[in-house]
């Protein structure tokens, strides 16, 4: 399996990340993403699941379900073998398909927390199709990030869903699904929220368990649900 690294080698946390359905994982996106994460101390392993990386010699083909790439996510972690606290995630769907094993990988002691950049709550105009259920139950620490008009999940949709105490959320002004702001109406640039993105996690990684033990986890100041 290929792995792109940003970040320190001798970072303490290691941020394991999966592309979203139809970017691959050097897409201008997932590159300054990781970059901001790097930036901020962590070390970031990128991979892309079998179907992206088939796109480079076949030509395009459909991202398979969710739940058919977690033997990919499973395979991706064991071969990334990294040492100290990993938290694993994604863009989009990677996040998702992250999401879905975060307890058994975390209850395994192989994932400190998830980190979903972007979080598909439901389909493109599709706000009743939810994907939502396991969060309601999620037993392992977890950071959102998520643009307040991102069309999968607006801030006013996800503040009536049902989610995990577990589950802390970095809300971006008026960030679209690649976390991107319109300057004209905030002053801000996707530079700037990806800043804030990279600063954050840092900290709430800092105060994540190695492990699956979670008694000593702290609510990180500045996380709103």
């Amino acid at each position: 399996m290929t792995f792109l690294f940003d970040g320190p080698d001798d970072a303490a946390t290691t941020v394991l990340l999966a592309h979203g359905a139809g970017a691959a994982m050097d897409s201008a996106a997932m590159t300054a993403m990781a970059a901001a994460l790097g930036g901020a101390g962590l070390r970031v392993a990128r991979f892309e699941f079998a179907y992206m990386a088939a796109r480079r010699d076949a030509g395009r083909k459909p991202p398979p379900r969710a739940d058919k790439l977690l033997p990919e996510y499973r395979a991706a972690v064991a071969a990334l073998g990294a040492p100290g606290r990993v938290i694993i995630g994604g863009k989009s769907m990677g996040g998702r398909v992250a999401s879905l094993l975060a307890d058994e990988l975390h209850q395994a002691g192989c994932a400190a927390g998830l980190l979903c950049l972007g979080y598909p709550f439901h389909p493109p105009g599709k706000p009743d199709q939810l994907r939502t259920e396991h969060l309601a139950t999620l037993g392992t620490p977890a950071l959102i990030c998520q643009g307040t008009r991102d069309p999968l999940g607006t801030r006013e949709e996800v503040s009536t869903y049902t989610l995990s105490s577990a589950i802390e959320i970095l809300w971006l002004e008026d960030g679209d699904h690649d976390l991107k702001p319109r300057k004209r109406v905030t002053g801000l640039t996707v530079a700037d929220h990806l800043a804030t993105v990279g600063s954050t996690v840092a900290a709430w990684a800092a105060r994540l368990p190695q492990g699956a033990d979670r008694s000593t986890r702290t609510d990180a100041p500045g996380l709103r649900r």
